[in-house]
């Protein structure tokens, strides 16, 4: 069993049980991303548990129905990640995944309370601006937001941790009458999955967790500092990558000693030419959100280089630096809600060996010491042994949730649990490959043996993709680390 390293005794103010008061409405609609009617739902529950006739809250959620007359009772339920992705608005990469899934059972997805319609914790300052902003204007929005959102009938902040929507999840099951449910959580979702097994035991079928973030993982416990130390062992030892991009590292850590800067570039979407001021911190921010991806990561060297000469728009566009609109969309609000709660943890004085995490906890720090943080009960940060079949999924390669998450999990979890890994791969596997037909096969099969026995050999090791080299430097045209053309 995980323990939290630094658990404590809390207020447990969830209910033992999902009441059977709770009332759903469903009724055919249209969403976007689907060509075909489905089904919209909402159930009302109580925005503090223990007030279970205070105020409320609605919780939306769409059904994909099946449409086989021999229809099973056992759904598929998506989880989203982030946190704070509405799973509603992921819904058309949930069905391209588990589409084969809908033949004989319903899809759904639950909008977790925080996101979507479900009481959401919008920062509208701060998704819906397209402009870049560096770090320090990111915490003052952030903590403005925070100020406007409490000031919502549904903005007590407390009452939006994982230990309380999972409750929420329940309600739905039992409004839609299914069985014991599969769920498939990516990310956090996967937190959200292993919480939901640990109150609701009875309620799961299978589960499928990819990415595993454990329920005490805090948000120093990343492998940022490996992944991107691999993509300069690689590009060295590499003789396409380190011609075009050569001494990486040294100019990596050349960009970073470079202090504040003003950059000027191009914006991705409206064409406009952008200039901010470009620090430290700003720079390490954007390359650790072009870690998650292998794809991404191909990318990287040329991004680092031409920073390195004062080109920042590469790196701009790879690591997020525009807030473009998209479906995906996180309520930053229902994100610093869950992690300020359960997953802050205050870094050291000095974290000299890992930059990369310490300026990203540093900076949820500067947020998390303002934000109200709910009471979690003790029992959230551990994980019981499963009687239910579970799978799971790393990366080898992930910055975020290495394959020892998954590992320490599957092994709290049990001979039930099953670990599979692919040595070259990012932060989510599901879309890789052959991987969506094992996570198919897996939830189909008819019993638990069966299960067990799915055939998961077409995951094999693949390599990372191809280094992405411009044009002049494929050509052999070298700069040093000074930008200088040899």
């Amino acid at each position: 069993m995980l323990k939290h390293p630094n658990m404590k005794k809390a207020v447990c103010l969830l209910t033992l049980a999902v009441p059977l008061w709770a009332q759903a409405s469903t009724k055919a609609c249209r969403i976007p991303n689907f060509p075909q009617e489905v089904q919209c739902g909402q159930v009302s529950r109580p925005l503090d548990p223990s007030q279970p006739d205070g105020k409320k809250i609605d919780v939306h959620y769409v059904v994909l129905p099946s449409q086989d007359r021999n229809k099973l009772p056992d759904a598929v339920f998506l989880l989203a990640g982030g946190p704070g992705q509405s799973a509603i608005g992921v819904s058309a990469f949930g069905e391209s995944m588990l589409g084969k899934l809908n033949r004989r059972r319903d899809l759904v997805f639950v909008d977790q309370r925080g996101t979507g319609k479900s009481a959401p914790l919008k920062c509208p300052k701060l998704e819906n601006d397209e402009t870049p902003m560096d770090q320090a204007a990111v915490v003052k929005r952030v903590l403005e937001c925070k100020d406007d959102l409490q000031k919502l009938p549904h903005g007590d902040l407390r009452f939006y941790t994982t230990s309380i929507a999972v409750q929420d999840l329940e309600a739905v099951r039992a409004a839609q009458n299914y069985s014991a449910i599969n769920l498939v959580g990516v990310s956090y979702g996967t937190r959200v999955g292993l919480e939901y097994l640990r109150q609701f035991p009875k309620s799961v079928r299978r589960l499928v967790i990819d990415g595993v973030v454990p329920p005490d993982l805090n948000l120093l416990g990343t492998d940022a500092k490996a992944a991107l130390d691999g993509i300069f062992a690689d590009c060295k030892a590499d003789t396409r990558c380190n011609t075009a991009y050569p001494d990486l590292e040294n100019r990596w850590k050349h960009l970073l000693s470079g202090g504040t800067r003003q950059a000027t570039f191009t914006h991705p979407r409206l064409g406009t030419e952008v200039s901010m001021p470009i620090s430290r911190e700003d720079i390490i921010g954007m390359v650790f959100r072009g870690l998650y991806s292998p794809t991404v990561t191909s990318v990287l060297p040329y991004a680092i280089a031409q920073a390195d000469q004062g080109k920042f728009g590469p790196l701009a566009n790879l690591g997020g630096g525009f807030n473009l609109p998209s479906p995906t969309a996180m309520s930053m609000g229902m994100h610093y809600s869950v992690w300020c709660s359960e997953a802050y943890v205050k870094p050291p004085a000095a974290n000299v060996n890992d930059e990369l995490s310490s300026v990203m906890a540093n900076n949820y720090g500067k947020i998390c010491s303002a934000w109200p943080r709910g009471d979690v009960p003790a029992e959230f940060f551990t994980i019981p042994k499963s009687n239910s079949p579970v799978l799971l999924l790393s990366g080898g390669i992930d910055p975020v949730t290495p394959t020892r998450n998954g590992d320490q999990v599957a092994k709290a979890l049990g001979e039930k649990a099953r670990h599979l890994f692919i040595k070259n791969a990012g932060h989510g596997l599901i879309g890789q490959g052959c991987v969506r037909e094992v996570v198919n096969n897996f939830v189909a099969a008819k019993d638990d043996q069966e299960a067990a026995k799915v055939d998961a050999s077409c995951v094999v090791q693949i390599p990372r993709p191809l280094v992405w080299v411009a044009p002049k430097a494929a050509s052999s045209v070298k700069s040093n680390r000074n930008g200088e053309q040899q």
